[in-house]
């Protein structure tokens, strides 16, 4: 086992990490090569960069919804039943899902009726405001300090971008003078050992690990004695990517789980799933499969600025009602932000002089 801010030297990765991962986010910004000077920068530009605002981020969201929305509205229209089958149809094409997107165009109905609206701009106002409502039960509040250590499970599929994201909020944890310890525990590729030890030495965190292929449970235990010994605010446990059907990696998430739950039933105190909202609908799928295997408990959605997908926020919402802590809007460390209903209803629907 090692605890301590310096990397122990380098694991040989397996065969499947030898080429895929030497050209992936860790080695872009932590490459050991003579380019080790570019990527240290990169990395430092991506903890020191302005933060990107929620409209930028949204961006290539609000411009795909706005474009199907403007269909609807082309020319002269009545608020007829057909206008809002064609707004369900733009909303559903849109990611938000087929039944979020039925619940939002009955809800916007409803608004349309009681409020006697009868032009565009009232009906996108009104597609706001319900938007922002159905969002609301993601916007709960967090009381990270009711335990010490308050104990975090890090779960996604590989891809998710989970690791750089465990390292981003541990960054907002110390800026709100919390301490923080980072476990290892992704123990199935020896390249995510490194990275995370990697992020660990850049952030003045301590890191928990131990060699490739060792007990990811061993390790979260480890960890655990160790942020109770040292007195640590958050311990943050980062875990294999894995696809539901990999039977073996779900149950060694169940065991990691099992382990925590054994030394103190409340542990961990948060299973925070990442999802990159680029994939879209089948981000569903994958919350499902965590959810019922470990007890997902809130929802970190990135790459929104990289994709049209961002409709992914109100069905992930209306389906599961779990909290999403954060959004990602853009690389930078700063870009990984709170999220907020109605900020986010008002980036991916603003005012129809913005249509």
């Amino acid at each position: 086992m090692t605890d301590s801010n310096t990397p122990p030297n380098q694991v040989k990765p397996d065969q499947e990490d030898t080429q895929t991962k030497k050209k992936s986010g860790f080695s872009r910004f932590f490459g050991r090569g003579s380019d080790n000077k570019g990527t240290d920068d990169s990395a430092e530009a991506m903890i020191n960069a302005e933060p990107a605002t929620v409209e930028e981020g949204l961006n290539k969201s609000r411009s795909s919804l706005f474009g199907k929305i403007g269909n609807v509205f082309k020319g002269s229209f009545s608020l007829d039943d057909d206008l809002f089958d064609e707004l369900e149809e733009a909303l559903i094409t849109s990611d938000i899902g087929v039944d979020a997107s039925l619940a939002l165009v009955e809800r916007l109905r409803a608004r349309v009726k009681n409020d006697k609206i009868q032009d565009a701009a009232g009906v996108i106002a009104g597609l706001r405001t319900e938007i922002a409502e159905m969002l609301k039960p993601a916007e709960q509040p967090w009381n990270v300090m009711h335990q010490r250590p308050y104990v975090m499970l890090m779960v996604g599929v590989n891809g998710v971008g989970k690791t750089t994201t465990t390292a981003k909020i541990a960054k907002q944890f110390q800026d709100q003078g919390k301490s923080v310890m980072f476990a290892a525990a992704d123990t199935f590729r020896a390249a995510a050992v490194d990275q995370l030890q990697e992020w660990g030495r850049r952030l003045d965190i301590p890191v928990v690990a131990q060699g490739h292929g060792a007990d990811a449970a061993a390790v979260a235990h480890d960890a655990l004695n160790s942020a109770i010994v040292k007195g640590t605010h958050v311990l943050m446990i980062d875990t294999a990517g894995r696809l539901h059907t990999q039977s073996d990696l779900m149950e060694q998430l169940q065991k990691v789980n099992r382990v925590l739950s054994n030394l103190d039933p409340s542990m961990p105190h948060e299973v925070m799933q990442i999802l990159d909202a680029g994939t879209g609908q089948n981000a569903l799928s994958q919350l499902e499969h965590f959810k019922n295997a470990v007890g997902v408990t809130s929802v970190c959605l990135t790459k929104l600025d990289g994709s049209a997908k961002g409709g992914l926020a109100i069905s992930i919402t209306q389906k599961h009602q779990l909290p999403i802590r954060y959004i990602g809007v853009g690389e930078g460390f700063n870009d990984l932000q709170a999220f907020e209903a109605q900020a986010f209803a008002n980036a991916l629907v603003p005012d129809l002089d913005n249509l």
